[in-house]
């Protein structure tokens, strides 16, 4: 059976994340369906991050087996074709790659962005998709106490309390805040999260940026290893899976 490799984007807005669920609307279950109608058996998709509801992704990776040697831009057309017109995802591209290739375990970097906009009008276009935030923030503060969660740290405190990793190590290889246009964009990039440590990182983040905490306080949170101590969780409409390396 060859195995594919997709990039997927979608708005996770209408879905309860990509995983899919017993009764709700999932991008798994809504590109496993597209792909089922057009290759005629079942099939199951593995990918690379697993986005919480209202989640967004550019650069999602997935793979799926199937029982014939389709051509690749066939598989892309005819899944996209067969996805309903009403439902925000599309595949961008397909390749045949080796059997033992394994969207999540053979992943060696994800790359995520958070978008705020720190405006007093609410967005009309990017509703949905940004994190309205509207008082302006300090972005360059915000950067500078970024910078303390760089390297390998105990993430306790920007982990959900139903966070089913074994250990809440991780190595955080980027944290950069940057001001482009009207919005904040938070780059992370690492080779694995903590489920909820981006948006919550994001959120203690807003602290700094809106003058209600000094920047030092970041490295202090982190060192606390306690989840009471994170400041509240950034929205989900704001967060992006923008990319994976292999």
């Amino acid at each position: 059976m060859p195995r594919y490799k997709l990039v997927i984007e979608y708005d996770g807005t209408p879905f309860s994340g990509w995983q899919r669920q017993a009764s709700d609307p999932s991008v798994q279950q809504s590109v496993e369906e597209a792909v089922e109608a057009f290759c005629g058996h079942a099939v199951r998709l593995h990918c690379a991050g697993r986005t919480d509801a209202g989640v967004h992704a550019t650069h999602q990776v997935a793979h799926v087996d199937l029982d014939k040697d389709w051509r690749t831009d066939v598989v892309r057309d005819a899944t996209n074709a067969r996805l309903k017109a009403r439902v925000p995802v599309s595949v961008l591209s397909a390749e045949i790659v080796p059997d033992d290739f394994d969207a999540r375990i053979s992943a060696k970097r994800r790359y995520y962005i958070y978008r705020i906009l720190d405006r007093r009008a609410p967005p009309a276009l990017d509703r949905g998709r940004v994190w309205h935030v509207p008082v302006k923030l300090d972005h360059e503060a915000m950067d500078r106490a970024a910078k303390a969660l760089l390297g390998k740290h105990d993430f306790t405190t920007f982990r959900a309390a139903e966070c089913q990793a074994n250990s809440p190590i991780r190595t955080l290889d980027r944290l950069d805040v940057r001001r482009e246009g009207s919005e904040i964009v938070v780059y992370a990039h690492a080779r694995s999260f903590l489920h909820h440590q981006i948006r919550s990182i994001v959120g203690s983040l807003k602290m700094v940026g809106a003058g209600r905490w000094p920047e030092g306080k970041m490295g202090a949170v982190l060192a606390a290893r306690d989840r009471s101590q994170c400041a509240a969780l950034a929205p989900s409409s704001g967060l992006y899976l923008a990319g994976v390396d292999y």
